[in-house]
């Protein structure tokens, strides 16, 4: 299985923006499909992005616009790049791959 850790999260104000980081222990070149998904305290966890090996993109509705996935399959390495951040969007982030999911890096939006 494999071992993933997320990096990038921090304190930003609405408006700011953070690139999140999903380093991969291994190759990522041969999985299809690598997500996104948050969780914010006392909430479910959310479906945020997911990008296939062939580059095909997708986003939930709540982020549409202002985030953007992307992988670099030579690094083993995904980003989710967060514009226009909304105090909505605090929460903790978290890689996923297969079944593997990494400790989450947290996302602060102040006012």
């Amino acid at each position: 299985q494999v071992q993933l850790v997320e990096s990038g999260g921090g304190l930003v104000q609405a408006g700011g923006s953070l690139r999140l980081s999903c380093a991969a222990s291994g190759s990522i070149s041969m999985i299809n499909a690598m997500h996104w998904y948050r969780q914010a305290p006392g909430k479910e966890r959310e479906w945020v992005a997911t990008i296939t090996r062939g580059g095909v993109t997708e986003y939930a509705g709540s982020v549409k616009g202002r985030f953007t996935i992307s992988r670099d399959d030579a690094k083993n390495t995904v980003h989710l790049q967060m514009n226009s951040l909304k105090p909505e969007d605090t929460a903790t982030y978290y890689c996923c791959a297969l079944s593997a999911w990494g400790q989450g890096t947290q996302v602060t939006v102040s006012t």
